[in-house]
């Protein structure tokens, strides 16, 4: 019989019979090995345990433990979960079940709509199937077999999926007891593999995203591999809810959402007063970083997202206005056609580049409502968004100096941990190859020069060229992409934008697109659940609140709020008729960071008694000892005042 090599991640190398699976590898490696194995890589190609191997391959095991891996568990509960409701409501339709970041779920067709209390009987349901330790089989059929075997069955949706497919693509099925489901794959080898899982919710969805397609029920639920790492994920899931910028932004007084504007943010005072300090900070930092700051008109003519690509690219995403007219007009979705305009109302020269632009106006952009999220996804905002116009000589060195400083303003806002994605082209995509090449070599080497390790995001790129990705991981252990440095050949050739050389030539620019917060209210929802609402000093919009235990210390009061006014603090007095314990839990609940209280005694000696918010005190403390109490808190957050 024919042999072939395999070689494992090591470097080393063993024979087998042609026809050897990996799960013969890793039961041959070691018992602990088999049995954390789920999948495979077969000469970099993710497989089942069970595929069989006819030629020289380097193999590595997929394990449990990995996020590839995770990925298989979570990928096969998925499945589980449709054939526990399968078995429990043999009406039900299925269609799709894919994975998450955070876990999987399943769209089902059901005439009765599933109820919460549902969940822990599917769940039992799931728990008795995985038990009964059932072998899990890949089989590929022709297009013309997988219709009528989804027919026979009554899987509409199933056989619309197969429509869709190529007609000589083969179409692969897995089948786990009397159930079977359309999939790619891969899957455990067997039911007993399968991790602890959790179901959590139940929501609607369109049929493929589509408003005018039915609209189904769609059940959430995670995996993991241990009970433990499942536990520690629901303390985290609970942990959020209290988080959640949609229940603490209109607490604390900082923003609301109303009928008459779907979508868009009410900033209330303290939510505007925290909006502009994020402006104010970016721009002081854009200032410093020799950005020049514009502001280009809301409403521009339709022929400039023509020429721009974003009206082929974007369309589903812009307001228009006027659209069947003469002079139709869309609301700005981005600023990035706006800057080149204003770079190319002037004639330019060599000596002007680098040419960098910063802008904080408001965009519109028409997300759909079942996507809309709170004030992490809305439709208008603002983007701490800049553009630079340079040489390519100059590329490398703009870039590295962008990532520097966004990697510096994470620190100050409290984010440590981040990590970065070089996005590369896409399918649909403008420009020429050799650009996009020349552009991706451009980022890839400054990452490098920045010492920044970094993944690649394979065709994950903006339309009109790659881009840098910075991902900041919260308190909960949560990733948000909120940053970017794009680079950009196509939109300086659609504009025709130009410089004079040295050598009197004219030459083309190239463009970087760059964001660090990104959208600000997107990082606005993203600070009050890192911080749970208990925001550094330096960001609170109220810094320090002064109580009176009586009447009679009224003037003092008023007194030291005008003195903290003058030092540019944002202070509030509370001078209402009520008892102090009721006057400082209520400050507890408005995450006020420093609270001063002032009775006779501090009245008597012209002092100040301090309650931090971690409840710490500070007794008898003198103005001047507090100014520079103050300055410390700045301090500590990277600021100075």
């Amino acid at each position: 019989m024919k042999s072939v090599g395999i070689t494992l991640p090591d470097g080393s190398q063993r024979r087998y019979d042609a026809g050897v699976t990996p799960q013969m590898v890793a039961h041959d490696i070691g018992k602990k090995l088999e049995d954390a194995a789920v999948a495979a890589k077969i000469n970099g190609k993710i497989a089942d345990l069970g595929t069989k191997i006819s030629t020289d391959s380097t193999v590595s095991i997929v394990t449990k433990d990995s996020k590839e891996g995770l990925e298989v568990l979570r990928h096969s509960t998925a499945h589980l979960l449709a054939q526990a409701v399968k078995e429990l409501y043999p009406e039900t339709l299925v269609t799709i079940g894919p994975v998450t970041e955070e876990g999987f779920y399943y769209d089902f067709d059901r005439a009765t709509q599933f109820v919460p209390d549902d969940l822990p009987k599917i769940e039992k349901k799931m728990e008795e199937i995985a038990a009964r330790k059932l072998e899990v089989f890949r089989q590929e059929l022709s297009k013309e077999e997988a219709v009528k075997t989804f027919q026979k069955l009554g899987e509409k949706y199933k056989v619309e999926i197969i429509s869709g497919i190529a007609e000589n693509e083969a179409v692969s099925a897995y089948t786990q007891g009397d159930f079977i489901d359309l999939c790619r794959g891969p899957h455990v080898p067997n039911t007993a593999k399968l991790g602890k899982f959790k179901l959590l919710t139940i929501a609607g969805a369109y049929w493929r995203g589509d408003e005018k397609n039915k609209m189904l029920q769609r059940v959430y639920g995670t995996a993991f591999a241990t009970q433990k790492e499942l536990d520690e994920y629901l303390a985290r899931v609970e942990e959020a809810k209290k988080r959640d910028h949609r229940k603490l932004g209109p607490e604390l007084g900082l923003f609301a959402f109303l009928p008459e504007a779907p979508a868009m943010p009410f900033y209330l005072p303290k939510g505007t007063i925290l909006h502009n300090i994020l402006i104010d900070y970016m721009r002081q930092e854009m200032r410093v970083a020799g950005y020049q700051e514009v502001i280009c008109p809301q409403l521009m003519n339709i022929d400039l997202w023509k020429t721009s690509g974003h009206l082929d690219h974007y369309r589903q995403n812009m307001f228009f206005v006027n659209e069947s007219e003469t002079n139709p007009m869309s609301l700005k979705p981005m600023n990035c056609p706006g800057h080149i305009l204003i770079y190319a109302s002037s004639r330019r020269s060599y000596r002007e580049l680098p040419i960098r632009y910063a802008e904080f106006t408001k965009v519109h952009r028409n997300e759909r409502a079942g996507v809309t999220h709170g004030i992490l996804r809305v439709r208008n905002f603002s983007i701490d968004d800049g553009h630079v116009f340079c040489t390519e000589e100059q590329i490398e060195a703009e870039a590295l100096a962008l990532i520097r400083q966004t990697y510096e303003i994470y620190r100050v806002f409290g984010f440590s941990d981040v990590e970065v994605k070089l996005a590369t082209r896409p399918q649909n995509f403008i420009g020429s190859v050799e650009n996009w090449d020349k552009a991706t070599q451009a980022l890839e080497s400054s990452l490098k020069s920045a010492n920044r390790p970094f993944s690649i995001e394979a065709g994950e790129g903006a339309f009109y060229g790659p881009k840098i990705e910075f991902h900041i991981r919260d308190s909960l252990g949560r990733f948000w992409q909120c940053g970017t440095i794009q680079l950009d050949f196509s939109l300086p050739e659609r504009f025709r934008l130009e410089y004079v050389d040295k050598d009197g030539s004219m030459k083309r620019p190239v463009m970087i697109h760059r964001a660090i917060l990104g959208s600000l209210e997107r990082f606005f929802g993203i600070l009050i659940e890192h911080h749970a609402g208990h925001l550094p000093f330096w960001l609170s919009p109220t810094q320090v609140l002064i109580f009176n235990v009586t009447d009679d210390q009224e003037d003092y009061v008023r007194l030291v709020g005008r003195t903290l006014e003058s030092w540019g603090i944002r202070v509030e007095l509370d001078l209402r008729n009520e008892k102090l314990g009721y006057k400082i839990r209520e400050g507890q609940l408005r995450r006020i960071p420093i609270m001063v209280v002032v009775g006779k005694k501090e009245v008597e000696n012209r002092v100040l008694s301090i309650r931090k918010s971690s409840g710490e005190m500070l007794n008898d403390v003198n103005l001047e000892q507090f100014r520079t109490f103050l300055e410390s808190q700045l301090k500590s957050g990277g600021i100075s005042h």
